[in-house]
């Protein structure tokens, strides 16, 4: 059972939201808040597995509700769903520690999909975003070579793999290698970037594309 919460201050689509995901075989939702202030009382409290969390919210936004609760609960998983889908938007949210960007628009499969990704070790990212995400690769600058400078060939491949919100599983079987395999280039990926994490090394490199 994947435990979900929400934050939404949009009644209707909060309700939407919730009706869904009680309403689907292997989801529960735990908590559905309408500010970042009752996000901040209730999900430390019910201890959800994924959040979806909207940007626009009255009062503290979405991104610095996900930094908060990132600082106090580090294996949470936090997929923005949002209307926003321009590139310094994603960067910020990244950098506060979401591991996932959806557009409200998308599908209801997509979205249990992408909570079940992310509940799996993913970084899922609606199709829109994920080019986004791809575009600032070609984006040449001094820092994006700096975030750059010593991966190999395949370290660079993987790390493009992991901005496109692909498991470590899915990579190891599009790349022919093995799990373990992907493991150990992702260790040297952290290390060469001086990062703890997957969606730090993502965050770091997609940030450095975008001040190209």
């Amino acid at each position: 059972m994947i435990k979900v919460a929400l934050v939404e201050d949009n009644d209707t689509v909060r309700q939407t939201l919730q009706e869904i995901i009680e309403g689907t075989p292997g989801f529960s939702c735990t908590c559905a808040c309408p500010t970042a202030k009752d996000a901040m009382v209730q999900i430390p409290r019910t201890k959800p597995d994924v959040v979806l969390m909207d940007i626009h919210l009255p009062g503290e936004s979405g991104i610095v509700c996900t930094s908060r609760l990132k600082a106090r609960m580090p294996e949470l998983q936090i997929i923005i769903l949002t209307v926003y889908k321009d590139a310094e938007m994603i960067f910020k949210a990244l950098k506060a520690g979401a591991s996932g960007y959806l557009l409200k628009r998308a599908q209801t499969a997509d979205i249990l999909q992408a909570i079940s990704d992310v509940y799996k070790g993913g970084a899922p990212m609606t199709g829109e975003i994920a080019r986004l995400v791809v575009q600032s690769f070609s984006k040449p600058s001094p820092s994006t070579d700096g975030a750059q400078q010593g991966l190999s060939p395949r370290e660079k491949e993987i790390l493009a793999l992991l901005a496109e919100g692909i498991s470590n599983k899915d990579i190891a079987l599009r790349l022919g290698i093995s799990a373990e395999t992907v493991r150990t280039h992702l260790g040297h990926i952290y290390q060469k970037l001086h990062v703890q994490g997957r969606t730090e090394a993502v965050t770091r490199y997609l940030k450095a594309g975008a001040n190209g």
